[in-house]
């Protein structure tokens, strides 16, 4: 017997078939691998993400450190200089007990004594000036400010309301703090 050929069954339509069975193929393949592309850019965008994320806090958290060292550096003074402001007080109080009228009266030896302490006062001021610690102006006609000044008495004068008339007791802060307000007397205005 002889063996029937189909007319459709050629080689032409063999590879043609196989083609179609191999692009068939492929196209699973290309559907699995660009899901698997989609799922590793998703992943990639995620873990860039995260990364980003971990850099910024990072840079905070050294920004934050910098600024603590350098806070500590500034206020690190701060209770010895609180207790410092005793000694310059103890200096002011002894200046003016010697009214500068009756100065030029005393014995020089007298005199040398007031400008030692005179001296003295100045290089404390000096060495706390230094390390960040200065006086708060307290001066007659300066704006009340509650954050430097503390107000002990209010009494009329010929100056305007809330400006200070008097000095009790000199003010000092280090760095932007207060370290001790200055206690003052504030005006009322014309009385």
């Amino acid at each position: 017997m002889t063996d029937a050929i189909d007319p459709l069954d050629t080689p032409d339509t063999q590879d043609a078939e196989n083609a179609a069975a191999e692009a068939a193929t492929d196209n699973g393949q290309d559907a699995s691998l660009s899901g698997k592309v989609q799922s590793l850019e998703t992943e990639r965008d995620s873990l860039k993400e995260q990364l980003l994320r971990v850099l910024a806090e990072t840079e905070n958290v050294r920004k934050r450190a910098n600024r603590q060292i350098a806070d500590e550096r500034i206020y690190a003074v701060e209770k010895f200089a609180r207790d410092v402001l005793t000694v310059s007080d103890n200096l002011a109080r002894a200046l003016s007990a010697v009214p500068s009228d009756v100065r030029g009266l005393l014995p020089e030896a007298a005199r040398n004594l007031i400008d030692g302490v005179e001296l003295t006062q100045k290089e404390l001021h000096s060495v706390l000036a230094r390390h960040g610690v200065t006086v708060i102006n307290a001066t007659p006609g300066t704006e009340f400010d509650p954050a430097l000044h503390q107000a002990v008495t209010q009494i009329p004068s010929d100056q305007a309301s809330g400006l200070v008339v008097e000095t009790f007791q000199s003010g000092w802060r280090i760095g932007e703090r207060t370290l001790r307000a200055a206690m003052v007397a504030v005006s009322s205005g014309p009385g």
